[in-house]
């Protein structure tokens, strides 16, 4: 039966959801589809349209989800490009100026981003609606899993985002960007603990996403990434790491980096052994993450293939990591001058197994007993979370965070798409590199 509904739900997703339309001025009819009243004025309708916000984030080469981890992915060198008629790979793995308003893997993130905020919008405001006040709880905290996501996605790749959905919008600071996504999710858990979610309501949508631990997990990641160390730590504390949320995936809903790059050897893979760091940095090679990461082709170029979480058609990739969580731990401790607590979360990524991780992600690297500076204990939690987070789209706001040298990177923040420009006088400046 619950086989049937999702089918159901999936079938009223694909009849709600409206793509790609190319800037912040908003005008999503289509009159070949349902009517937003329609859509939105039932609990059927409004479930169509959060499990159209996973799909729309996760799925085939124009979601959200491929080009975040892609664009993130070049940007940093964690990968590189396979077959150079990729055009729009090439330029963001040459950067600088290559890398313009005409992008086209931009222009597509930017645009989903941005439609998953006006659709989210529409669900949190209609699902308050509803009689059935557990199950409009279960939908304010999907859909605002989904704007959070996409604004603080958005706010990791340009200086400023657009404040809201509509004609000629203004734009906010990115670390602003940050905080408007954590008052989504505080809005949602406040939403969740007053009316319990519904059995029903989790029934209804695509197994996989823990929603209360994913609120407080990415709570956690844009408070690090706003600098509100308190506020990130006790977020990252409510979190239980035992617990796995993932966007799933099947012979028909096919993960994105498989369908697109693994399968396929024809788009990007990984750099090496390095996972993109500089050689200072560089995990060692009987780091347990190396393997998981990657995989070797001894006899077809490239020699190192995508693996982990990219590595098979039903793979499911996590909404994040534990370590992810134990990382954000040591590094609130380190920015707040606690070195002993900072240390030993830490280690426990250092050395943690891969029995021990609920995904397998292990180092099994020996402790490291003294780290020697404050600086030296910053330059490895960064680099812990380069690796540890490989391939998950958050390594680009990492190296600004921790103040890494321009040169390890081609682009520091991205130009605006042309058709934003074009469509919005309030678009800002691009920024020089």
């Amino acid at each position: 039966m619950k086989n049937k509904n999702i089918k159901i739900i999936m079938l009223a997703a694909l009849l709600s959801v409206t793509l790609l339309q190319l800037s912040c001025k908003k005008d999503y009819t289509d009159p070949t589809r349902a009517t937003e009243d329609q859509v939105f004025s039932s609990a059927k309708g409004l479930t169509g349209a959060v499990v159209g916000l996973q799909r729309v984030y996760t799925l085939g080469r124009a979601s959200t989800l491929y080009n975040l981890i892609t664009i993130n992915g070049l940007t940093t060198n964690e990968l590189i490009v396979v077959n150079t008629g990729n055009t729009a790979e090439v330029q963001l793995a040459a950067g600088g100026t290559l890398v313009d308003g005409n992008h086209s893997m931009l222009t597509t993130y930017w645009t989903t981003c941005n439609k998953a905020v006006y659709d989210a919008d529409l669900v949190i405001t209609n699902a308050n609606n509803l009689s059935d006040k557990n199950y409009a709880s279960g939908l304010i905290a999907y859909a605002s899993i989904f704007k959070a996501m996409s604004i603080a996605d958005m706010a990791q790749f340009w200086e400023k985002v657009p404040v809201g959905t509509g004609t000629n919008v203004t734009f906010i600071d990115r670390v602003e960007g940050f905080k408007k996504a954590i008052a989504v999710i505080d809005n949602a858990i406040t939403t969740i603990t007053v009316n319990t979610i519904s059995s029903s309501f989790i029934s209804s949508v695509p197994a996989g996403i823990d929603i209360g631990n994913t609120l407080n997990a990415l709570k956690a990641r844009y408070s690090l990434y706003a600098g509100l160390y308190t506020q990130a730590l006790a977020a990252a504390n409510a979190v239980t790491l035992s617990i796995k949320s993932t966007f799933n995936f099947d012979a028909l809903s096919l993960n994105p980096i498989f369908e697109v790059a693994t399968s396929t050897n024809n788009v990007v893979q990984p750099k090496d052994s390095t996972l993109g760091l500089v050689p200072a940095l560089a995990p060692s090679l009987t780091d347990g993450r190396i393997l998981f990461y990657t995989s070797i082709n001894p006899t077809v170029a490239p020699r190192y293939r995508i693996n982990g979480f990219g590595n098979g058609v039903a793979t499911a990739i996590p909404v994040y990591l534990p370590g992810e969580i134990t990382l954000i731990k040591a590094e609130c401790y380190a920015r707040s001058n606690d070195s002993t607590n900072s240390k030993t979360f830490l280690n426990a990524v250092i050395t943690k197994t891969a029995a021990a991780d609920p995904f397998g992600v292990g180092a099994n690297q020996p402790p490291i007993n003294s780290f020697g500076s404050y600086a030296a204990l910053l330059d490895e939690i960064y680099k812990q979370r380069c690796i540890e987070l490989f391939m998950s789209g958050q390594k680009l706001e990492d190296m600004r965070r921790f103040a890494r040298p321009t040169t390890e990177r081609k682009r520091n923040l991205m130009p605006y798409p042309l058709r934003e420009r074009d469509n919005n006088p309030n678009t800002p400046a691009d920024p020089p590199f």
